[in-house]
């Protein structure tokens, strides 16, 4: 069982949610002594030196080049990478990836002594409790971070790309390198649940103290390389990366991410929607744009200029459809709050609902979790 109460459990996870999501500098000379540490508990001497990179994606190529990777990614057309790559890392030995020792088999190790004292009827509940609440944004925020890393062979947005089978090499190339960084910030599911358990005192405290003082980082025998935090995180209410007017995740260096929602957009992909209309949206190819464009448009707004007309109409509020060519239909209830807003006016709510929906009724009652035959609510609100 975890040794704190359910209220320090409920601190443990919120700390390490902020540790996860933070955009602030680095604490170098706290991740540093992390590292050190991290090196003692795996038998090993600290690294002679420390390289301090801007972003993941910088630190990526350095990795890639200490892997062998300079020619491939030369070939590439990266060589510009390549060389400001050799710059960072200087003229010293780095010697070979440590990451095994300092990471993995001590990870490893905690983890099943923590599943064998858990148990395994526990061990899921205990997951669910603490590391389960952040992994599913956290883990979504990384694949993101490495697929665009990865998208640095391309030199171009992914979208307009024809790819040559030495990008094709390059890419693989750096998403690789990324599988051999410690994720720092991004460890941080895990980490709380190892502190739930009281089980970052021993040896994943090293690793625990540069999580919560840096970003990604990789280690050599006598090199680690250590890079920034976000210096900008827009996220929405659910935790997607989520921003209009900018990126949604930036690093120093401007390695950056666009997303609405959730969902990887071009960088200027929403100004480019000034003087959006109907026809404009109805003739986007891209599906996943095409629902960003309906909801910077507005579904109402849509709905009126379109003339489209309600599927299903009853007291709990209007379904309409909004048919989309190579698309599923876009279909939503109506709602209006029955709580007056300050002004006295009654706020009108469109809820995306599945596209199977039949009625309003069922459409309200799916968005409460619930059977259109359960939905009997005491009170409209």
């Amino acid at each position: 069982m975890p040794t704190g109460t359910v209220r320090e459990t409920h601190f443990v996870v919120g700390d390490w949610q902020a540790v996860a999501f933070t955009a602030a500098p680095a604490d170098r000379a706290r991740a540093e002594a992390g590292v050190a540490a991290a090196y003692a508990s795996a038998g090993l001497a600290a690294p002679e030196r420390y390289v301090w990179v801007p972003s993941p994606a910088r630190a990526a190529v350095a990795a890639a080049v200490l892997a062998g990777g300079s020619e491939a990614l030369e070939a590439a057309g990266l060589g510009d990478l390549v060389d400001r790559a050799r710059a960072d890392l200087g003229d010293g030995e780095a010697g070979g990836s440590v990451l095994t020792e300092v990471r993995t088999r001590p990870w490893e190790a905690e983890r099943a002594a923590a599943y064998s004292e858990q148990g395994p009827e526990q061990w899921p509940r205990t997951w669910a409790e603490t590391g389960g609440l952040l992994w599913s944004q956290v883990q979504a925020l990384v694949a993101r971070v490495r697929g665009a890393i990865g998208e640095q062979a391309l030199g171009r947005p992914a979208e307009n790309r024809r790819e040559t089978p030495q990008q094709d090499a390059a890419e693989s190339l750096l998403r690789a390198a990324t599988l051999d960084a410690v994720l720092g910030q991004h460890d941080a599911p895990w980490l709380a649940l190892f502190e739930s358990l009281g089980r970052l005192d021993g040896p994943l405290a090293g690793l625990a103290e540069v999580a919560r003082s840096a970003g990604w980082w990789w280690p050599y025998e006598r090199l680690a390389i250590l890079t920034e935090r976000p210096s900008e995180l827009h996220r929405d209410e659910p935790g997607r990366l989520h921003r209009g007017d900018g990126p949604a995740l930036a690093y120093p260096d401007g390695f950056a991410l666009h997303a609405w929602r959730g969902m990887p957009i071009p960088h200027d992909f929403v100004a480019s929607l000034a003087g959006l209309t109907p026809d404009r949206i109805s003739s986007e190819q891209n599906a996943e744009l095409r629902r960003v464009m309906l909801e910077i448009f507005g579904y109402d707004r849509y709905l009126a200029e379109t003339g489209a007309r309600p599927l299903h109409r009853d007291e709990t509020g209007v379904l309409w459809s909004i048919d989309l060519p190579g698309d599923e239909p876009v279909v939503m209830v109506e709602v209006v709050n029955s709580t007056p807003e300050p002004d006295g006016t009654h706020r009108t709510y469109y809820l995306r609902v599945p596209p199977g929906t039949r009625t309003a009724r069922a459409g309200v009652a799916w968005t409460f979790g619930v059977d259109e035959d359960e939905y009997r609510p005491e009170k409209q609100t």
